[in-house]
């Protein structure tokens, strides 16, 4: 993993700036097809991989910000590479015991909530779980029960 520099390879480059100049929240190519997502926290990844779940295998990810959550779907999808300008400790944890490539800028104790007022609750539920599938288990349970 490399912090303090954003730029990794042209790939992570190219989507990097395709996060920063479109209105997206992350951004997955795999091949030539790229998929921009637009909801925030993890919604717009679990569906991809629920929905297409061969899209992931290989790909390079630019996402804005990435928690444990994140990671463990990126992980579950068979994410090649990751570019992220703030990640947390916990999703590097994770990523560590990976082969994913992650460039990140920041490295941040935990991610926080929409209103900065707490953590992130994914974050907070996935806090204490050591394997990618224990934290999927909690993002289902989380989705199914956002209104």
């Amino acid at each position: 993993m490399v912090e303090g520099k954003i730029l990794g390879s042209p790939e992570q480059n190219n989507l990097m700036e395709c996060l920063q100049t479109g209105q997206c929240t992350c951004v997955v190519r795999q091949g030539g097809e790229i998929r921009m997502m637009q909801d925030r926290g993890v919604v717009g990844l679990y569906q991809l991989l629920v929905g297409e779940p061969g899209f992931l295998k290989g790909a390079s990810v630019a996402d804005k910000v990435v928690g444990k959550a994140a990671a463990a779907l990126m992980i579950i999808g068979g994410v090649k590479e990751l570019c992220t300008p703030v990640i947390s400790r916990l999703a590097c944890e994770l990523l560590e015991r990976t082969e994913i490539k992650v460039t990140y800028l920041r490295c941040v104790p935990h991610i926080i909530n929409r209103t900065q007022t707490d953590w992130c609750p994914l974050e907070t539920r996935c806090a204490e779980l050591q394997t990618p599938e224990e934290c999927l288990e909690q993002i289902e349970e989380f989705i199914k029960n956002v209104p």
